[in-house]
């Protein structure tokens, strides 16, 4: 309990001043539905970059429920694709600086890690901590696509609808270090795109777009879209040549339509209550019948 959180990490003794700069952060290993926040932080990182902290991920990670990836070449190991968890120092299209932590979400010591964030929160003086990724949502890719956002506080949600539920779920690292700094008196956000779950376990950049959007607006940083942009009108096209290949899957697409924009009447007008929807597969039935075709469809391309 006593373990100085100061130990879990080193910082590089040339770090400029970060006085009101945001930090952005995604980890792998936690739900993030079309790769939507990887993507993105890859993305983020495709420019001029450099790493002024590293946490020690020897304290951090269980090995051997992640194994890292070794390269064997004919009778000797080549290669060891060792696991980072680092913060970079960026900028954005006007020369703002701000930071991305990225890498594993760790394994152990989560109270800890918090602790150790927060004295860089407060060592370089951040005004805001930003997580983002994607989950799946019963909706069409045909109709625009949504954001979750959720925040320590109800004005750096800005005008993203809120889920009318009260959940429990699974937690994750991003979740408890946004309630954790909120509990510490500073400001943490979250974004999650809507990625329809028929496309989860696909690559979507769409949705990276979409919560580019939403960071750009919630932390004023120019950030551009780059090869992010050509990459969802890529994706988008394979996905409507599929469907119109198949009279079956362009069904359940007009069927995921009708249910969404029932939705969205019934919501404008104040009420979710539509007799139609009584009638229709639910999302989670057309969904899993799309995903099975695109699976079959990946099957016959190999």
């Amino acid at each position: 309990m006593g373990l100085d959180p100061d130990d879990l990490y080193e910082v590089d003794s040339d770090v400029p001043d970060l006085t009101g700069a945001v930090l952005m952060h995604h980890f792998d290993g936690f739900m993030d539905a079309g790769s939507a926040g990887r993507l993105l932080a890859e993305h983020l990182l495709g420019g001029e970059h450099r790493v002024i902290a590293r946490f020690d991920v020897d304290r951090l990670i269980d090995y051997r429920s992640r194994r890292p990836t070794m390269t064997y070449a004919v009778d000797h190991w080549e290669d060891y694709d060792a696991p980072e968890l680092v913060v970079h120092l960026l900028h954005d299209g006007d020369g703002t600086p701000f930071l991305l932590l990225s890498g594993p979400e760790p394994d152990h010591d989560w109270e800890r890690f918090c602790r150790a964030v927060r004295n860089l929160v407060e060592r370089w003086g951040v005004r805001l901590t930003a997580g983002f990724h994607g989950i799946p949502m019963g909706a069409p890719h045909t109709r625009p696509l949504g954001v979750t956002a959720h925040a320590t506080r109800k004005d750096l949600v800005g005008d993203h609808q809120p889920l009318p539920n009260r959940l429990q779920v699974p937690g994750s690292l991003a979740a408890l270090l946004e309630y954790r700094l909120g509990e510490w008196g500073h400001d943490a956000a979250g974004f999650a795109a809507h990625v329809p779950h028929y496309l989860a376990q696909s690559t979507y950049p769409a949705a990276s777009l979409i919560v580019l959007d939403a960071l750009s607006r919630a932390t004023g940083l120019s950030l551009a879209e780059g090869e992010l942009r050509a990459a969802a009108e890529l994706a988008d096209a394979e996905i409507n040549r599929q469907v119109a290949e198949s009279d079956e899957i362009a069904d359940v697409v007009r069927a995921l339509e009708r249910q969404y924009d029932t939705f969205i009447e019934a919501s404008e007008r104040g009420s979710l209550l539509a007799e139609s929807v009584e009638h229709m597969p639910t999302a989670e039935e057309l969904g899993s019948q799309f995903e099975r075709f695109l699976a079959e469809q990946n099957g016959d391309e190999r």
